[in-house]
């Protein structure tokens, strides 16, 4: 039945000898030789897909399964054949060996004192990957295998997904065979009829693709075949010169793939295990971007103490890098001095740190037009522009890593995380007439006079119901304790007045009065206590929400917001959002610097700056005036990674080693190192310039002191007409005391002589 497929996960021995044909051949090794460490290991399949090439030569088998004691008799047979055909042989193939084995193999020929010959050793079979060592091996040994088996979901998965591609390939071409059924008579001789059945068979044997559990197709019409990806190592020396254990490449699809690119090489052969690799020489691209590129002029001799020297010749021409970097390494220097600057930061350390363990050399030099990278004009600019041309192999710097620059060149693991972010400015404002109302809420200072007036009533009353009270009956004083001289104490208390005052002679009376004194040193206290704070005027800025405000997608009222040109902040929004990117187009700026300096000037350029907050935060940290703000949620989430050109031999490694440092905390040292700023180091400066308070803090009160004299006039022309009009009536009609408890003057022309009060 061609549609009863079966899968098959098993790794057969066919797929082992593939790779190891592949990887002689890759490398031209032609003229080989086998050793086996077992009798009876299965190497059919090996000699016979050599056997079919006729550039493949063999040597000798060497079988060491006699004695796996490994004698010094063992070793001189070993020595003695591999002596003859070192000149004819380039390559030993072990099969049937582990690491075990071939540790002993080469640690019994050194315990011996016997040297074999150097040639490129190869295991044969698969290997399991959580066993390689290093201990005893030679350096330039060769192995292949899986990292991890396939889990049983990611069978199902591909077996549904070949099902899936087999019926859409199929659909296009016939969809009546594809998805109707078609029914048959059994007791037909009709066959020349194609039934939907033998159509989509036609489509499962010819359907292949690379899947979760590796590269899948269909063999002898009904056997689904898996084959799981392997790769290969390498055993070589670290930049320290210890052995390591360094991924080459991987094998899909019958090939292989070139991954790290170092390969041992027949010019190149390893002379002991001592030696150290050659050096390589790279040419680095860099974008200035503090923290993580900074910049600063050369001494005067031209050198670098601190940093690393680098050359700004605003141009990406290979021609013209070439020769500067030529001159500048021969004796005769002819650059000129304004190309040349220092740069540090960040990413210079780790740029260091990465040429000392991979042990390369480098030149480092600014792209010449400022851009991190875009399409533009049919061709790539900025930093991925120069490593697509070949004018550099590598760019290190706030590099984000997006989707459209990974299609065109190769991202190392990220080194930082960061997001986008929203940078604002903070505004002081000038304090209002009403500001020094301010400290206190409108209810306080209601409840304040009400206080006042109440507490004042209160003491009239208590000082005319005492015995001892300020009164006519009160002891035949003098003087009177009324209403009016109630509300002069509680004022004078209140606001400090240093006026002369008649206090209350009862105990309630002044014991009420203390009380009162004590009320108004809290208010006061903490009026004083803030008022400073609000008459500086408060800060405000454009409050946003994050990339969704409302503000940045329905701009109005000349809302100004841009980011850099042809960084990942824009191109992000223009994919995202492009009726905002069409807007902000004519706000962006050509850096970040250019950003944050346009938000700064006065008046404003820009009321908002879009980029990667990791930047934002190190502008704000460094703010003296203390007037840049980060606001809203942060989006777009993303990370910095070295740029490389497409399919480069270091992305692999320079992966590994950044994830070591992580592991580390190198990089949270190098974090620590460039982002420990004192937050607003200037502030202290700038909060004591503007706690000076000018007469615009108090114009209210001047106000309302004018505002109380013009009040005042009216208060004394009415005073008159009440002495002049009111009060003679009053007196013709009444003349009773108890106008005394108001004011004893209303009523001083009726009193007895001998008995006069003073008010």
């Amino acid at each position: 039945n061609p549609l009863h497929l079966q899968l098959s996960i098993e790794n057969s021995l066919t797929s082992n000898a593939e790779v190891t044909l592949s990887i002689l051949t890759m490398n031209n090794w032609y003229n080989y030789s086998i050793l086996l460490c077992q009798e009876d290991w299965n190497i059919t399949d090996f000699l016979t897909l050599t056997q079919n090439n006729s550039r493949f030569h063999l040597g000798l088998i060497l079988n060491i399964t006699v004695n796996l004691t490994l004698t010094n008799d063992v070793i001189s047979y070993l020595q003695f054949n591999l002596e003859s055909i070192k000149d004819t042989t380039s390559t030993i193939v072990m099969f049937g060996c582990d690491m075990e084995d071939t540790r002993r193999i080469f640690e019994t020929s050194t315990q011996y004192g016997i040297i074999l010959p150097e040639f490129y050793w190869i295991f044969g079979d698969s290997q399991n990957v959580d066993e390689l060592r290093t201990e005893g091996l030679p350096l330039g040994l060769i192995a292949h295998g899986t990292t991890a088996a396939s889990y049983f979901e990611h069978y199902v998965q591909d077996a549904m997904e070949l099902i899936a591609r087999a019926v859409a390939t199929a659909t296009m071409d016939q969809p009546e065979l594809a998805l109707i059924p078609s029914t048959m008579n059994c007791m037909s001789r009709d066959t020349l009829n194609l039934t939907s059945g033998q159509y989509l068979s036609r489509f499962f044997r010819n359907t292949t693709f690379s899947g979760v559990s590796g590269h899948i197709k269909v063999k002898e019409s009904a056997i689904i075949n898996s084959e799981n990806h392997y790769f290969i190592w390498n055993l070589q020396h670290d930049p320290v010169g210890n052995p390591m254990w360094t991924r080459l490449g991987s094998w899909q699809d019958e090939k292989i793939i070139m991954d790290y690119g170092l390969w041992p090489d027949q010019t190149q052969r390893y002379k002991n295990q001592y030696q150290q690799p050659s050096r390589l020489h790279l040419r680095v691209v860099t974008l200035i971007e503090p923290p993580f590129v900074f910049t600063r002029n050369v001494d005067d001799d031209g050198k670098c103490l601190a940093g690393q020297l680098c050359l700004d010749p605003m141009t990406n021409d290979s021609g013209v890098l070439d020769s500067l970097f030529e001159s500048l390494q021969s004796g005769n220097d002819s650059v000129p001095i304004e190309y040349k600057k220092c740069c540090y930061g960040y990413c210079i350390d780790l740029l260091e740190k990465l040429s000392e363990d991979l042990n390369f050399d480098f030149d480092l030099y600014i792209v010449g037009d400022g851009k991190y990278g875009a399409w533009k004009s049919g061709h790539w600019t900025g930093l991925v522009g120069d490593l697509l041309s070949g004018a550099a192999h590598m760019a290190v710097t706030s590099f984000s890593i997006n989707t459209a620059r990974s299609q065109v060149i190769d991202f190392t693991s990220p080194f930082f995380s960061t997001s986008l972010g929203i940078l604002v400015r903070t505004k002081d404002t000038a304090a209002p007439i009403g500001a020094f109302m301010w400290p206190l809420h409108w209810t306080m200072w209601l409840g304040i006079f009400v206080s006042l007036h109440i507490t004042a009533v209160f003491l009239t009353l208590y000082e005319w119901k005492s015995p001892f009270g300020m009164t006519p009956n009160g002891r035949n004083r003098s003087k009177v304790f009324s209403f009016s001289s109630a509300l002069n104490v509680c004022y004078a208390i209140l606001f400090g007045r240093t006026a002369s005052i008649k206090t209350p002679k009862c105990w309630t009376g002044r014991f009420l009065m203390n009380l009162w004194a004590i009320f108004c040193l809290f208010c006061l206290s903490t009026y004083t206590a803030n008022l400073a704070a609000v008459m500086v005027g408060e800060k405000i800025y454009e409050e946003l929400s994050g990339i969704h405000d409302p503000k940045l997608h329905h701009p109005s009222q000349g809302f100004r917001f841009g980011t850099v040109k042809e960084s990942s902040a824009e191109d992000y929004v223009k994919k995202s959002f492009p009726e905002m990117h069409e807007y902000m187009r004519r706000y962006n700026t050509p850096s970040t610097s250019d950003g944050v300096a346009f938000l700064k000037n006065d008046p404003e350029t820009l009321d908002a700056f879009i980029m990667d907050k990791a930047l934002l935060d190190y502008e704000v940290s460094i703010d003296a005036e203390c007037k840049l703000l980060t606001v809203g949620k942060p989006f777009a989430i993303e990370g910095y990674g070295i740029g490389l050109p497409p399919n480069s031999p270091l992305s692999s490694n320079i992966s590994e080693l950044v994830s070591q440092y992580k592991s580390s905390g190198y990089m949270d040292m190098l974090h620590d190192k460039w982002y420990k700023v004192v937050p607003c180091g200037k502030r202290s400066f700038a909060v004591t310039e503007t706690l000076q308070m000018g007469i615009k803090h108090f114009s209210g009160l001047f106000v309302m002191l004018c505002i109380g004299i013009g009040v005042s006039i009216l208060t004394t022309i009415g005073e008159h007409i009440v002495f002049r009009l009111v009060l003679p009536r009053i007196k013709k009609k009444s003349k009773l005391k108890y106008w005394l408890h108001t004011s004893q003057r209303d009523v001083r022309p009726e009193v007895r002589p001998s008995s006069s009060y003073s008010d």
